[in-house]
């Protein structure tokens, strides 16, 4: 076994309904090191989303193993789980997840509420401000986040997921609501926390905000069709054009 900080081996995930099976995740293997940036893209149908969720530990594989810090995640309990997502791993969605008629500071404490670890008032005022910092949003702190644009909104949900330094960062579609100046800004924001050392994983259809990444996971049908460093996928891609 490897250090990786993920080592994925022909994890699948199979869902039934009605006595009918669909193969949503096909034996995919994989590993994704500390500090990486990688884009799990596909069309719509394709998988990405429900590896997501597994990797996430937002849902359990039907077959495969999964290594997470080297430890196998099936022997993982609810509770262990529970607690890697609230302190190692923070999530971004393309719905924002905000709670309405709630401030912008509020927004961002939540996942300090939720820790079992004791509520230390002035500490986690601090978390929340450092976090607003890190994407630019302390100066609405005290604003409803009804009362924020699109942009904004996705702003504070990266501050959410950033709030317990998190040293993974899943994000779902984070511009599937953006207009495309705002996508831009929330995708350098992205690179930005890569470069500050948070692993991230983006899913997403689109190639433009794949290729924010370092590296894409191209997925069809369940399964993972190409694994490729960004530079070479556009070299093949740029090279299949001209044939």
């Amino acid at each position: 076994m490897t250090n990786s900080f993920i080592q994925i081996r022909n994890l699948s995930k199979t869902y039934e309904n009605d006595m009918v099976k669909t193969d949503a995740v096909r034996a995919v293997s994989f590993n994704i090191e500390k500090g990486e940036f990688v884009s799990i893209m596909g069309p719509s149908g394709s998988g990405k989303s429900t590896l997501m969720q597994l990797l996430g530990f937002l849902d359990r594989p039907t077959a495969g193993e999964y290594f997470f810090e080297g430890k196998n995640t099936e022997e993982f309990s609810g509770d262990e789980l529970a607690d890697i997502r609230n302190k190692k791993i923070g999530f971004v969605f393309q719905t924002f997840n905000l709670l309405p008629r709630t401030s912008v500071f509020e927004n961002v404490e939540l996942p300090l509420i939720y820790s079992r670890e004791k509520i230390n008032g002035v500490k986690n005022s601090e978390k929340v401000i450092k976090a607003l910092q890190a994407v630019s949003m302390e100066h609405r702190a005290n604003y409803m986040s009804n009362q924020l644009s699109g942009g904004e909104k996705q702003r504070v949900a990266i501050a959410r997921a950033l709030v317990n330094n998190p040293e993974l960062i899943f994000a779902d579609e984070p511009t599937g609501n953006l207009d495309s100046k705002s996508g831009l800004q929330i995708m350098k924001i992205f690179q930005e926390l890569n470069s500050a050392g948070h692993t991230i994983i983006l899913v997403t259809h689109e190639t433009y905000t794949a290729e924010h990444a370092k590296r894409i996971l191209q997925m069809k049908d369940g399964s993972v069709i190409s694994d490729l460093p960004v530079i070479n996928r556009r070299i093949a891609r740029d090279g299949d054009i001209l044939k």
